[in-house]
């Protein structure tokens, strides 16, 4: 239930990031923040025993997001999956706590995804721009992502405290630690 809570808050927050971003100034407007692979990162990193939850979160986020925004059928669904096992291998190595480390992980997890998606557009033969136009695009989001991503990860630590069993669960939920 809890995976599915996130799953669809972060689905609700990409449309309405969808709907307000084109309206944002021409300098910021390709600097789009990617709360998929942020959602997907956050649901590896605080996966309990079985990641299968949360991967599956993960891809079906991703294919949420692949009907919101035009990709190609699958290619967020595989992108967020990676993510997700991503952020699940380094979990027992990173310690997101705090303002700075949740700025630089979440920037870290939008170049991952990017890159993890241009591979993908690579290796399937989807079009793809010129390595120029790549490379800003991957730093502009990892930016935006790296700015949004302290206010996402309270966001989904206040419902991770909401699902919380017992006092001492939610608290360290508010705080970050992972169950």
């Amino acid at each position: 239930m809890r995976t599915a809570t996130l799953v669809l808050v972060a689905y609700f927050s990409c449309v309405i990031v969808g709907a307000v971003w084109r309206l944002m100034p021409w300098a910021i407007h390709d600097a789009v923040p990617d709360l998929g692979a942020l959602t997907a990162a956050y649901l590896g990193l605080t996966a309990r025993r079985n990641v299968t939850p949360a991967v599956g979160g993960s891809v079906l986020l991703g294919y949420f997001v692949d009907l919101i925004s035009g990709s190609p059928p699958g290619l967020m669904a595989l992108v967020l999956g990676l993510t997700c096992v991503i952020a699940r291998a380094i979990q027992q190595r990173i310690y997101v706590r705090g303002t700075t480390m949740a700025i630089a992980f979440s920037a870290f997890v939008a170049l991952v995804a990017g890159l993890v998606a241009f591979i993908v557009r690579g290796s399937y033969h989807v079009a793809t721009a010129s390595m120029a136009v790549e490379l800003r695009n991957l730093a502009l989001v990892a930016v935006a992502t790296g700015a949004v991503g302290p206010i996402v990860w309270r966001m989904f630590r206040r419902i991770d405290a909401a699902y919380a069993r017992t006092a001492r669960e939610r608290d360290a939920a508010l705080e970050g630690l992972a169950p």
